[in-house]
């Protein structure tokens, strides 16, 4: 049997997914298909790991580890082909924690920060709970295929704009930016004195054929504005462990950054968080490839299931990440009634394409990061609903 198809058992572990889901959609008997972690266990050497420092039994403050940024730069080299020197990783607690402390670093009550929705929903809050103003630029949509808007971004940015937030990979929709229009995103935002903060967790999670770009890279001096937010807790299933890091090429700015940290004293070392990034990062890549492998045989399996018992919901086919964005637009149904048939009827939880902005009130966002039983189970219910209603 494929490590992968072993179902798990994550009710009354306290998982937000699992544990979480009757607090969250308000009912009963949900199959929980939404918040973004895997049905799967982390990597033999992660655990192995993690148990020795757990047997070990002292537990006192942590000093950084030299050993995990090493593992960090070797790994953002060997995946990415971007070389970097340890002194430009910065560790925080996670990537949102990042994206709001940098927010407040480099940009000031009232400023103009923009986002590219539908997009990962964390990115309005970071914004709009800092009191700074969010400005939309929309991502086109061709009914299969999403792509920056570059012309309008220029016609959005005014003497106010300060910064942009990237998704990339994509969240939710599955693009992996190509390295042309991530140029072509670069050369307004310095045209323009933008600071990006891109959001790279999902750069280790790629469909065969597609290859990640990092933002800070793609133009000789861009990296002098970017804050590249990156962690193998997504690629590892190590989002409990709590860990991520910022990569800050440019000295003055990390420094900036060091001192927002350091006054709210979020600048602590992770002992757990640091040996599981180490032996992630270190022995990892074969897992990876055989997840992603994985991954790519469920979208697959969704797609064909879909095209046969439920036409009218239509799957964007992603090129990264584990979330399958679905159009429900065929449905006819408005996403409030949508929402209700889903919970209601199908006994599925997903995550409702409002919450990425109103660009994704026609979809519906799965999680293919389970076992191909439970992802089974999860379509069947919707079938059963789909059925009933008539579709």
């Amino acid at each position: 049997m494929n490590e992968f198809d072993k179902v798990i058992e994550r009710r009354g572990t306290n998982s937000m997914k699992w544990d979480g889901t009757k607090a969250r959609f308000g009912e009963d008997d949900l199959l929980p298909m939404w918040v973004a972690d895997m049905d799967f266990k982390a990597p033999t050497a992660v655990i192995d790991a993690l148990k020795a420092k757990v047997e070990h039994g002292v537990y006192g403050y942590a000093a950084p580890s030299i050993e995990a940024d090493e593992a960090i730069v070797n790994w953002v080299d060997s995946q990415y082909g971007w070389k970097i020197e340890a002194d430009s990783i910065v560790h925080v607690t996670g990537v949102v924690p990042a994206l709001s402390n940098l927010i407040k670093t480099f940009t000031n009550e009232g400023d103009e920060i923009i986002i590219q929705p539908p997009v990962y929903y964390p990115f309005y809050d970071v914004i709009e709970k800092n009191k700074r103003q969010l400005v939309k630029n929309p991502l086109l949509f061709d009914g299969s295929h999403y792509k920056m808007d570059l012309a309008g971004l220029e016609q959005v940015i005014t003497d106010n704009t300060k910064m942009l937030l990237l998704c990339h990979p994509h969240n939710p929709g599955g693009r992996v930016w190509s390295k042309e229009e991530l140029k072509a995103l670069a050369e307004i935002c310095e045209r323009h004195n933008l600071y990006v903060i891109s959001d790279e967790i999902h750069a280790d999670l790629l469909f065969e054929g597609y290859t990640h770009t990092p933002f800070a890279t793609v133009t000789e001096t861009i990296a002098n504005r970017t804050f590249t937010a990156l962690a193998p807790t997504k690629t590892f299933n190590l989002a409990g462990v709590q860990g991520a890091y910022v990569i800050i090429e440019d000295p003055k700015l990390r420094l900036e950054f060091r001192r927002e940290l350091a006054a709210t004293f979020m600048n602590g070392s992770n002992m757990f968080s640091d040996i599981a990034t180490k032996a992630a990062y270190e022995h990892g890549k074969p897992w990876l490839k055989e997840l992603m492998a994985y991954i790519q045989a469920n979208y697959q399996f969704a797609a064909d299931y879909l095209a046969t018992y439920m036409p009218k919901i239509k799957p964007i086919q992603p090129q990264g990440t584990y979330l399958l964005w679905l159009n429900c637009q065929e449905l006819g149904l408005h996403p409030d009634e949508r929402k209700k048939w889903l919970l209601q009827e199908a006994k599925v939880a997903l995550n409702h394409g409002a919450i990425f902005g109103e660009e994704g009130r026609d979809f519906e966002r799965l999680n293919l990061a389970t076992s191909r039983k439970t992802l089974t189970e999860g379509l069947e219910r919707i079938r059963r609903a789909y059925e009933n209603k008539g579709f």
